[in-house]
């Protein structure tokens, strides 16, 4: 037996098309996996999930100046005051911002079973261990001088970043990818100190036009730089990501070709292109050998180890020609791939697709916000302290007065009001000259506060050019810049070769003397 339907308490009932509902629920969907999950902002960026495991590491104090605790509790405070989704996505994202093949300039130190480039997975949280890297550190560095906005967490019950300061251009350093809805980002990683002077270039040059920041941009940053090496083949797609926002970057892996004691040869692969998998490129290269689609191998074995870093060897044949197995293995392996640009970010809520110039101008606009809300910061507490300080000055000049009022006075409210009117100061003043130690009352004492106000005036007037003066602001980012490079940049890891074409059908065949027989009957034989 069925119930009744019941009807609606509000006494009203209002018809909705089917059709107009379903797309507002999915627009809704789409922006919200949009701006909420997939693709990062382009002043720091980070994805919502990557930010909230920054912030809650910086908050809960797990710094680099301090011992490493179990991911499981990183996890736990992610989830329990930011993110309130399931502890796999956190956990994974965690073990991401640690991995050095797949971040540039990695964001965590982990200790403990991490996974690898292959297919092993990382051990489980309650197993590995994390801290902070102290590159991390720039991304949250003067987050408490109220240099980002702040908004409520998921229950109203404290509040979390809307954006990180990120004192560094980390979306173009450590690169992002991600999958929204009816879209995508897949933004590659560079090398600090090319961004960084490409970003001092565009501190220098406010007033340049987009074609001038283009070219400088594409003069200074010479390509992608990936944390495992490889080599790219040629800049055409470098320089069509950069002016357009999308282009196909072709990476190579670094391949010798080495011969033993015995005569064997063999092709010796020690860096690979960005996220290929050695342990599935191990198979497939013994897949192609055992089906004779690359013919030539003899054997395939990883010989990876912590001392010899990345070697995948490619044992060949006594009667192999190295150079036309190698020419096969990059037709038909991931030994090169291409990697697809596509930068997309939020700017301002929105997504789009930027070019080179409009990634550091976004950053360069946020640091600007950065250093004049710091700046308007330090400038009140300077001020307030130098407020707090002509107070003190003027009790002390008239301090037989100021005793001889507390004394007879019989409460602090009287007090204070008495001490207002004498010394024609405000409340807040009054308050702290009778919080004033008696110890400060020595003529020793009276001069440090002399000259602490003296310090704290020639403070104010420093923050006050700054703030009036956007060239120093530009430099102050400028400056800070260059002390994060010297301090974390290094070399940069991917070399450049010149494109050779696409390989043809001679370049897959051994080149080699042979005889063709021709029978009676019109057949053509090769021996």
């Amino acid at each position: 037996m069925t119930d009744a339907p019941t009807e609606p308490t509000g006494g009203r009932i209002e018809p909705v098309e089917l059709q107009a509902s379903m797309q507002r629920a999915y627009i809704d969907y789409a922006m919200a996996v949009i701006v909420g999950r997939a693709l990062p902002d382009v002043r720091d960026g980070l994805k919502p999930v990557h930010r909230r495991v920054l912030y809650a590491m910086y908050d809960g104090g797990y710094r680099p100046d301090r011992g490493f605790s179990k991911c499981s509790r990183v996890v736990g405070d992610v989830m329990g005051q930011y993110h309130p989704h399931g502890d796999t996505a956190i956990y994974d994202t965690l073990v991401r911002l640690a991995q050095p093949w797949v971040m540039r300039a990695p964001l965590v130190q982990g200790q403990g079973n991490f996974g690898s480039p292959g297919n092993d997975a990382a051990a489980a949280m309650r197993y590995t261990e994390c801290r902070m890297a102290p590159l991390a550190i720039e991304m949250v560095r003067d987050i408490n001088e109220d240099t980002v906005d702040f908004q409520a967490n998921y229950d109203g019950r404290s509040e979390e970043p809307v954006v990180l300061p990120s004192r560094f251009p980390n979306l173009l350093v450590n690169g992002s990818a991600g999958i929204a809805v009816g879209m995508a980002t897949n933004i590659p990683p560079h090398n600090l100190r090319e961004v960084a002077e490409g970003a001092r270039w565009v501190l220098e040059h406010p007033d340049a036009s987009r074609e001038e920041v283009q070219d400088a941009l594409v003069e200074r940053i010479k390509g992608p730089d990936f944390p495992n090496g490889a080599l790219i083949v040629g800049t055409a797609g470098i320089e069509e990501a950069y002016r357009t926002g999308r282009g196909a970057i072709t990476q190579r892996a670094v391949i010798e070709v080495d011969e033993d004691a015995r005569g064997r040869t063999s092709l010796v692969v020690t860096e690979l292109p960005y996220m290929v998998n050695p342990d599935n490129l191990a198979l497939k290269i013994a897949e192609l050998a055992d089906t004779g689609k690359v013919q030539g191998i003899a054997d395939v074995r990883d010989d990876t180890s912590d001392r010899t870093g990345q070697r995948l060897v490619v044992v060949l044949k006594r009667d192999a020609v190295a150079r036309v197995v190698l020419n096969n293995l990059l037709k038909h392996t991931e030994l090169q791939t291409n990697f697809s640009a596509n930068m997309l970010a939020l700017v301002d809520g929105v997504p789009r697709t930027l070019t080179i110039d409009q990634f550091l101008t976004n950053w360069v606009d946020h640091q600007v916000e950065v250093i004049q809300r710091r700046t308007r910061f330090r400038l009140r507490e300077a001020e307030e302290r130098a407020h707090i300080q002509r107070g003190l000055v003027k009790a002390l000049d008239a301090l037989d007065e100021v005793i001889a009022l507390i004394r007879r006075s019989p409460d602090v409210e009287e007090a204070r009001d008495g001490l207002m009117r004498l010394l024609d100061i405000d409340e807040l003043q009054a308050r702290a000259i009778l919080e004033t130690q008696l110890r400060r009352l020595a003529a020793l004492e009276r001069q440090r506060i002399v000259d602490e106000l003296a310090r704290l005036e020639v403070v104010i007037a420093d923050l006050q050019d700054i703030l009036a003066n956007e060239t120093r602001q530009r430099q102050i980012i400028a400056d800070e810049l260059d002390e994060i490079v010297e301090k974390y940049g290094d070399e940069r890891r991917s070399n450049f070769i010149a494109a050779d074409g696409d390989l043809s059908m001679e370049d897959l065949i051994p080149d080699e003397d042979l005889v063709v027989t021709i029978t009676r009957g019109g057949y053509a034989k090769r021996t």
